[in-house]
């Protein structure tokens, strides 16, 4: 029997009713709304540590709690309670909402101090803390659905907050659509499981599971992964997030470290027993997460906008996360401890972007960056530490989740291990490329913004919250890698040394030697590429790769050709179905009508005589009835 707390509902209510508060007031809410909104976060995230202690004074097995709030759907067999539950998995995820979102919060009052709507911004803000919280926090399948629209509403609302800008609503509105297209995954997942277990919740499914056949549990987790897919902008749903990078930078750190594209990589594991028991899903998810993994990389080598740059490296890490997944129950344990890491890392990279573009005067393209570490120390610094972080050097964050993701595909063994550990070293040598590219581009370099002002360090507000982060950066991967901290702590959620004692194909140390390896190849390759001085205009005359890579590897092309033109077809044959055959009806109708009607009005022509005319005939039709009746 789970323990109840009656803290889990102040979690989600707090946000929430301060976005109401903040909307409904109104302009009258300007002066103090950002405040507001900075202490709700804060206070979720004191609510959060206070439970996590609280759960540390428990043994493991009695940990879990729950909150039921009322009975939602009572309907014949289907009974779903608004119900919350906060266990090893949840509390990873409410603590980096919270504690990542509060310092969002804190550097936003700075950076957003200029813009007439900040009230609303912040209420944006709470409005998708209060759903990425119901997400991960819902006790079922419909629950956790209430929380993905509400994150996918939030997010539309803060990537198109500029609006007044018609390619920021255009961005907001393809992230929306790529958005329902994994909503409709998950809505069919849930009818699946319905369908066949005749409940909705994690236990009650995760009880029946052997009852199940294998084609059963492997449409559930095909639609899972669908799902997956939009939210954490996986192949083929991708394409949204370059696009989604114009919304201001706090949103970009909020939704692309913390919060929403981890959304992805939370169901897979929270479905961890779905997966399990269906192995040709949990190899589509290997394969999905390997192809995403190198999709994101060869797409950050190309990209001048720096905010670009880094949205095509948190689709390639999502990837090492989902590829993670679909390793079995200990690289669930692998996948949550890089999200972890990877909420710091990337996190105050965003930030430290955004320190970048307000010395900047809001430029984006690195080109017309170059020399800028002199003039912003301690950006530079702290971008640094996210830098080596995310390239996986050795004793920072990255090197212990990314390195134990890399081991884990090598050994998954047979050829599937060979080819999975490949991709992944890979992915760290390209990703220390387009990293260290970054890096110099932006912060070595001939100076090349031309006769602007020499950009000047960001205030206290900004760099606080970066310089939290980065220390996150450097300390959390080992914290959590300790002793096998983390992996310990999901014991009882996804059970992943059920299979950790396997026989290793390459030991750690081989391993992490391997991809130290590929890391200095990738950082040497871009130093002798980058190091001269550089044109403050992206070079023509390139290789094809490249090309392809400016342009997303072409995936708006293909989303078009593959799923909008034809749409537009059918759309356009249906309508002309509806007007000549649904309409025509109606209009058929219509005319009948009309026409009938003119003909019986030439019948009312206002003479007696053709009155008494038709009742004779009237009266000798009757006569005729009767007659032939009774005859």
């Amino acid at each position: 029997m789970l323990q109840t707390s009656e803290n889990l509902a102040w979690l989600i209510a707090l946000p929430l009713f301060s976005s109401a508060i903040l909307l409904l007031i109104g302009k009258r809410a300007n002066s103090w709304g950002h405040v507001m909104a900075c202490i709700v976060s804060a206070s979720t995230f004191t609510i959060g540590l206070v439970e996590f202690f609280a759960m540390q004074s428990r043994s493991a097995e009695n940990r879990a709690v729950t909150q039921k709030l009322f009975t939602w759907i009572s309907v014949g067999s289907l009974n779903v309670d608004a119900a919350l539950l906060l266990d090893q998995l949840s509390i990873c995820f409410v603590l980096l909402i919270t504690g990542v979102g509060t310092l969002i919060h804190i550097y936003s009052i700075a950076y957003m101090s200029h813009d007439l709507d900040r009230r609303r911004f912040f209420a944006y803000l709470n409005l998708f803390i209060a759903a990425m919280l119901l997400l991960v926090l819902g006790d079922s399948y419909l629950n956790l659905y209430v929380g993905w629209e509400g994150v996918g509403l939030a997010s539309y609302l803060l990537i198109g907050f500029w609006n007044q800008k018609p390619a920021y609503a255009t961005a907001a509105k393809k992230a929306f659509v790529a958005n329902r297209v994994g909503d409709v995954g998950l809505s069919l997942a849930i009818m699946i499981a319905f369908a066949t277990f005749g409940d909705v919740s994690f236990s009650g499914i995760k009880e029946q599971t052997e009852l199940a056949s294998t084609t059963q549990l492997t449409a559930i987790g095909l639609m899972l992964l669908l799902a997956a897919c939009g939210k954490s902008a996986q192949f083929p749903l991708q394409s949204w997030l370059g696009d989604a990078m114009a919304g201001p930078t706090p949103v970009s750190a909020l939704i692309h470290a913390a919060t929403m594209v981890t959304a992805g990589v939370y169901l897979i594991t929270r479905s961890n027993f779905i997966f399990d028991a269906a192995p040709t899903a949990q190899l589509m998810v290997v394969i999905v997460g390997g192809i995403t993994l190198l999709f994101g990389a060869i797409i950050g080598t190309a990209k001048d906008d720096i905010k670009k740059a880094l949205a095509a490296s948190t689709m390639s890490q999502i990837g090492y996360m989902i590829l993670a997944t679909g390793l079995g129950p200990i690289g669930y344990a692998f996948a949550i401890m890089h999200l972890l890491t990877h909420g710091f890392f990337k996190a105050s990279m965003f930030l430290g972007a955004g320190s970048v573009m307000h010395g900047m005067k809001d430029e984006v393209n690195m080109r017309r960056y170059g020399g800028i570490g002199k003039f912003m120390p301690i950006t530079a610094l702290t971008f640094g530490l996210g830098y080596l972080a995310i390239i996986g050097v050795p004793p920072f964050a990255g090197f212990y989740s990314k390195d134990k993701i890399i081991e884990t595909a090598f050994n998954a063994g047979g050829s599937k291990g060979l080819i999975l550990g490949i991709t992944t070293l890979l992915g760290a040598m390209i990703t220390a490329f387009y990293m260290t590219r970054v890096v110099i581009l932006t912060f070595f370099g001939n100076e090349r913004w031309g006769h602007k002002d020499e950009p000047a360090e960001s205030p206290a507000l900004m760099l606080i919250p970066i310089g939290l982060l980065s220390v996150g950066s450097v300390v959390s991967g080992f914290f959590l890698a300790r002793g096998e901290a983390l992996v310990h702590w999901l014991e009882p959620v996804v059970n992943p040394l059920k299979e950790h004692h396997s026989e290793e194909f390459l030991s750690p140390i081989i391993v992490s030697l391997m991809t130290l390896t590929a890391v200095i190849i990738g950082i040497s390759i871009a130093v002798n590429k980058y190091r001269s001085a550089q044109a403050d205009l992206a070079p023509e005359k390139v290789f094809i790769l490249t090309t392809a890579a400016r342009k997303d590897l072409f995936q708006d092309s293909i989303n078009e050709a593959a799923f909008m033109r034809p749409g537009q077809s059918l759309v356009g044959r249906l309508l002309k179905i509806d007007y000549l055959v649904i309409d025509g009806l109606v209009r058929a109708v219509g005319s009948v009508s009309l026409t009938a009607g003119d003909k019986l009005r030439t019948l009312q022509n206002g003479y007696v005589r053709s009155y008494a005319l038709m009742m004779v005939i009237g009266a000798l039709a009757l006569i005729a009835v009767i007659w032939s009746v009774t005859a």
